[in-house]
């Protein structure tokens, strides 16, 4: 990494898989960057099995030229985040970028309410292939999928290569 350490955007709401969020940040700090959590509101962000991450941000004050990585994890969170209009807007501008964006199980969900999918092939949980074919994306059934800064998994065993693949992405961007 270079002198500076690299910035990701974390982009978090209730319910989100634990797992699918603490182990990409674990990697991502092993691997020298540094992270923010960005939600709808400052404060305590509850995971499905009791993980508590602390939102530090919001979409109303974060700008996406800050970051260099946008990682979305799975479970109820996307969801939650993609009916919110600031969040919607910052995932779009970030993934317009250019710069690589991170989605993982329901990650997706997000990139499609940003309307960023269209054209590209990605993999998600299964349960939301249709709305990926839906929205024009292209949904295959693999561990990991990347299509230029687009980078996404299916489920938390997919996590060591997704890991991987970030800290690379982040590494080279």
């Amino acid at each position: 990494m270079s002198q500076s350490a690299k910035r990701v955007a974390v982009v978090l709401a209730p319910n989100f898989e634990d797992i699918e969020a603490t182990d990409p940040i674990s990697a991502l700090h092993d691997a020298g960057a540094e992270t923010t959590i960005i939600g709808i509101k400052k404060g305590e962000i509850a995971g499905k099995k009791g993980a508590i991450l602390e939102a530090t941000e919001t979409f109303e004050s974060a700008d996406p030229a800050d970051y260099d990585l946008l990682l979305i994890p799975g479970g109820g969170s996307p969801e939650n985040l993609r009916i919110d209009d600031k969040a919607i807007t910052f995932t779009k501008t970030f993934t317009e970028s250019g710069k690589p964006v991170a989605a993982i199980c329901h990650g997706a969900q997000l990139l499609i309410s940003a309307e960023v999918v269209s054209g590209r092939t990605l993999t998600a949980v299964n349960k939301i292939r249709d709305d990926i074919k839906n929205a024009g994306g292209n949904y295959v059934d693999e561990a990991l999928v990347i299509d230029g800064n687009l980078i996404t998994s299916r489920v938390p065993a997919d996590l060591p290569v997704f890991n991987d693949s970030i800290v690379k992405a982040i590494n080279d961007h």
